[in-house]
């Protein structure tokens, strides 16, 4: 019924890497807390770029920012924060940069909280992957009522670089929302999954 040669129209076919993206992780449930502090300092990254500017430069991300394991981020110092300023692996923006700390010891609050972030994040969509109709680019949306509540709620508690918008990336990302095309092959294997 979906051929694997129909994709998600934003992915550029000539790019392996953001093909490979789309086909692997792009939507699929993520429930383990390194990856999503990983997805969500990302998304902050992205704020402003392309997708693919951030995916080009993760390794660089991984490596600067500790494998992204939010204790290790939220003791980064001042020195620390400098020192990133000037790694051209990454996007060099001073807001960016401290988001990320500060999101880190936000992030470490939360699971303290409850129990993970993982189980605090899922409870915006009921613990359920939400699957969207998406049957042209009209279709595709910035936020959600959802997203509105969780980027308040983040904000809430003192995370930053977490708007709405971001946020719906974020959900999209790791699988809360599943909006590959209708026509995309991994639209159904995501909504059987």
């Amino acid at each position: 019924m979906n051929n694997p040669a129909c994709r998600c129209s934003w992915v550029d076919l000539t790019k392996p890497d953001y093909v490979a993206y789309h086909d692997t992780e792009w939507g699929v449930p993520v429930y383990d807390d390194t990856k999503l502090f990983e997805l969500l300092t990302l998304e902050a990254a992205q704020a402003g770029l392309s997708w693919y500017t951030v995916l080009k430069k993760r390794e660089n991300y991984r490596v600067a920012f500790a494998g992204f394991d939010p204790v290790k981020v939220a003791a980064f110092n001042q020195a620390k924060a400098l020192e990133l300023l000037q790694n051209p692996g990454i996007i060099r923006n001073r807001l960016k940069i401290s988001a990320a700390i500060n999101n880190a010891a936000r992030f470490l609050e939360i699971q303290a909280e409850f129990g993970s972030f993982s189980h605090y994040q899922w409870r915006f969509v009921n613990d359920t992957p939400q699957q969207n109709s998406i049957a042209s680019p009209a279709d595709f949306r910035a936020t959600s009522p959802e997203s509105d509540a969780f980027s308040k709620d983040l904000k809430k508690r003192g995370f930053t670089f977490v708007g709405s918008t971001i946020i719906y990336a974020h959900m999209q990302a790791c699988g809360m929302v599943n909006d590959h095309h209708n026509a995309c092959f991994r639209k159904a294997q995501l909504t059987s999954g």
